[in-house]
C-alpha cells in the first residue's frame, strides 16, 4: 500500500500512521522530498482497508500496489531516486560515469589508471579486490591489500570508490572503503547478502543477472530496499543468448523498459557487456543515447599485461575520447529535451 501525506504534514502525523501499521504487525518506510510525503507499507491491503488508512490526519490517499516489488515499484512516486555520493548526484538527468581497471593489481598500476581518471573528470573510480571469477584458477584479487589501496587512491585522487563485495564475511571491511557498493551479476540472487546490503549505509550497485528477467532484477532490488537501504542504482552488464560475436549481449531496451516500472538509477556496463574494447565505445554511446543515468568503463594502461579481462580494457586515450564523446552526446539530448519542453 501506497500512503499519500500532505507535503507539508508534521512529522507527527508521519509517525502515528507508522506507529498504527505497526501495532497490525505491518512493516513500513516512510519517504519524503520537496515533492511529496509518502509511506509504502507493503502488506498493509491484507489487514486493512483503504478508508482506514484515509481516516487519518494528513493522509491524502491510500494505493493498492499492484506490482511483486513495493519498493522498487515507480507507482505512486512522482519523482526518480537521486543519490548523493562522492560529491556528485546520480538519477537527477546527469550523467555519471565511473572509470577504472577490472582489478586492482598493485600500487603502480592503481595509481597511474586513477592519475588518469582523475584528470578526465571523473568522479567515481571502479576496481575489484575482491574477484568472482568462473575458473577456480583465474586471479581473484588482492582482497585486503586491494581495499587498502583503494583507500590510498581514494586520499589521493579525492576519488569515489566502486568496489564489489562477494559475501557477507568480508561486507564491513568493504563498506570501510567503498562509496558505492557492487553486487555483481553472479551474485544478484544471494538473498543474504542482498539482505545485508538492505542494512549497508552505503549505496548498492546492483547488476544484473546474464539470465535473469527484468521481473527477477527488480525483485532482487526489493530484498536491499525492503531491509531499509533506499540508495540502490541498476546496473545492466549484459544476458547470455545465443550470439557469440560478444561475450554477452548488451540489453539497452531494458533501460526504457525499467522506466516505466521503477524510479532507481539505471546504469550501464559495456565493457563487461561486449568483453573487447572495439565494441565498447559504439555500445557506451548507444547506452548514453538510451538514457542511461551512468557508465561504468574498464581503462587500463597496460591491457596486455592485466590480470583480468584485458581485451575489453581501453587505453588512456581511447578511455579519454569515450569520456568526451559520452559527454558530448549527453548534453545534446538535454539541449533536445530542453527544446521539446520549451525551456
Amino acid at each position: 500500500m501506497l500512503i499519500v501525506l500532505d507535503v507539508k504534514a508534521p512529522v507527527e502525523s508521519i509517525q502515528r500512521v507508522q506507529s498504527f501499521l505497526k501495532d497490525h504487525g505491518i512493516e513500513s518506510q516512510a519517504h519524503s522530498d520537496q515533492h511529496s510525503q509518502t509511506i509504502i507499507a507493503p502488506n498493509a491491503s491484507k489487514k486493512l482497508t483503504i478508508r482506514q488508512l484515509e481516516a487519518f490526519e494528513d493522509v491524502v490517499r491510500a494505493v493498492p500496489i499492484t506490482s511483486p516489488y513495493k519498493y522498487a515499484s515507480i507507482q505512486g512516486v512522482n519523482t526518480p531516486t537521486v543519490i548523493d555520493v562522492a560529491g556528485i548526484k546520480i538519477g537527477d538527468g546527469s550523467l555519471c560515469l565511473v572509470g577504472g581497471p577490472c582489478a586492482v593489481e598493485s600500487r603502480d598500476q592503481l595509481f597511474g589508471i586513477a592519475r588518469y581518471v582523475a584528470e578526465s573528470g571523473v568522479k567515481l573510480f571502479r576496481a575489484g579486490a575482491y574477484k568472482p571469477r568462473t575458473s577456480p584458477y583465474a586471479f581473484q584479487g588482492l582482497g585486503i591489500e586491494g581495499l587498502t589501496l583503494l583507500a590510498e587512491v581514494k586520499k589521493e585522487f579525492s576519488l569515489g570508490i566502486v568496489t564489489e563485495c562477494l559475501d557477507n564475511m568480508t561486507f564491513d571491511e568493504v563498506e570501510e572503503v567503498a562509496d558505492i557498493v557492487q553486487i555483481g551479476a553472479r551474485n544478484m540472487q544471494n538473498f543474504s547478502l542482498l539482505k545485508r546490503a538492505g542494512h549497508s549505509s552505503k549505496p548498492i550497485l546492483l547488476k544484473r543477472g546474464n539470465s535473469a528477467s527484468l521481473d527477477e532484477w527488480l525483485l532482487a532490488a526489493e530484498y536491499i530496499l525492503s531491509e531499509g537501504n533506499s540508495r540502490v542504482i541498476l546496473c545492466e552488464r549484459g544476458i547470455r543468448t545465443w550470439s557469440d560475436h560478444s561475450r554477452n549481449t548488451l540489453d539497452l531496451s531494458v533501460v526504457p523498459a525499467a522506466r516505466r516500472l521503477t524510479h532507481l538509477p539505471i546504469f550501464i556496463d559495456p565493457s563487461h557487456a561486449v568483453g573487447r574494447r572495439d565494441s565498447v565505445l559504439p555500445c557506451a554511446r548507444a547506452a548514453v543515447a538510451v538514457g542511461a543515468d551512468g557508465l561504468l568503463i574498464e581503462t587500463h594502461c597496460q591491457p596486455e599485461q592485466a590480470l583480468s579481462d584485458g581485451p575489453q580494457a581501453l587505453l588512456q586515450s581511447d578511455y579519454m575520447d569515450l569520456v568526451d564523446q559520452c559527454r558530448e552526446i549527453h548534453k545534446l539530448l538535454q539541449a533536445k529535451t530542453a527544446l521539446h519542453l520549451g525551456f
